[in-house]
């Protein structure tokens, strides 16, 4: 029998070279289908590398080697134990040199059932980057993530919190989570170098934290506005973290805290990462320039921090208005515009703005 199920996989039955071969290929019998038809060929064509088929491993045991090089090279490994617990399931009985890409667009279309697009990417992207891995170490030839296309995801909406918010979120959080809120809104850090940040990177006498644990690998330095300074002097140290628990560990996650706080607030659609683009727009509305909010925010990239010069409506009004006076180079008719009345309008504009 050339297709056969065990177990709740499917299997193919072929012969090469007087020996016969059976390869576990997947969940369905479309799929043994076509995986049978592809062997076929391969032996046709005299492509087919029986050695090659028999040392690639399956990929739950090559997701075990995986994750030991994740977790010794990789900032996010953390996240790829979570990834690898949905990508296992699905692949683990497969070897890797039997993955095709139609394996991977069932995979897609599967995880479209429970996944946001943005979270199917990433899963995508570190599947291919294990085939990459994968390439390199001699388990398997092809990498057949490559011929998948990523779905299309919906343009970030940059949230930013009121100050008003910001006054509800702080006085609702607890405690441990207090000052570290208080930490992001004043320096834009990102939540996983605040957790990290320990305190010979904290400068109390000149101001300044020093930030290595970077998305980017590189180090940049934030000064600490006299506010936050406050909120640092007043914490214990339980040791090398800034926050951290009494017996020194540092927190793992802060998420079920927040949202604790969020819903004691009465905020929604809030999530930590954006007190990071709450500092970032602030700054910008209150005239800060791109430049220097790019070296803040650690962006490699200033097409990246160019997204906050959208979130600065009242300058913009302010600008568009300018227009109308003489003096700004206006060159139609005004008749009918009073310029103080106007001026006044410029005026209010401004004092609506935050600062």
């Amino acid at each position: 029998m050339p297709i056969f199920r065990k177990r709740g996989k499917w299997f193919i039955d072929y012969y090469f070279e007087g020996r016969r071969i059976r390869e576990c290929v997947g969940a369905s019998r479309r799929e043994a289908e076509h995986a049978l038809s592809v062997r076929k060929s391969e032996i046709l064509q005299g492509k087919y590398n029986f050695k090659k088929q028999k040392t690639s491993p399956q990929f739950s045991e090559f997701a075990k080697d995986y994750l030991e090089y994740s977790k010794a090279n990789k900032r996010s490994w953390i996240r790829d134990v979570s990834i690898l617990k949905s990508l296992t399931p699905f692949f683990k009985m497969l070897r890797l040199n039997g993955i095709t890409c139609k394996h991977v667009e069932n995979y897609k279309v599967k995880r479209q059932e429970k996944l946001s697009p943005g979270g199917i990417n990433r899963e995508l992207a570190c599947l291919k980057h294990m085939f990459t891995m994968a390439i390199k170490w001699g388990y398997t030839e092809k990498n057949p993530v490559k011929e998948v296309k990523m779905l299309k995801e919906k343009e970030k909406i940059i949230r930013v919190l009121s100050y008003e918010n910001e006054k509800k979120l702080i006085e609702n959080a607890g405690a441990h989570i207090k000052p570290i809120l208080i930490l992001a809104l004043n320096t834009g850090m990102r939540i996983g170098e605040i957790l990290n940040l320990t305190w010979d990177r904290v400068d109390m006498a000149y101001g300044i934290i020093t930030v290595d644990d970077t998305k980017g690998g590189e180090v940049r330095s934030i000064p600490i506005n006299s506010s936050l300074i406050e909120v640092l002097r007043t914490l214990e140290k339980h040791g090398k973290y800034v926050f951290s628990k009494e017996n020194g560990d540092r927190y793992g996650s802060i998420k079920t805290a927040f949202n604790a706080a969020k819903r004691r607030a009465g905020i929604t659609n809030l999530r930590i990462h954006d007190l990071r683009h709450t500092f970032a727009s602030r700054l910008v509305l209150n005239g800060v320039d791109l430049v220097t909010v790019k070296e803040l925010l650690g962006h490699k990239d200033i097409s990246t921090t160019m997204r906050y010069s959208h979130t600065n409506p009242g300058h913009k009004k302010i600008a568009v208005e300018m227009l109308v006076l003489p003096e700004y180079g206006h060159q139609m008719d005004t008749k009918g515009f009073k310029k103080s009345v106007i001026k006044e309008r410029i005026e209010v504009m401004q004092a609506d703005l935050p600062g």
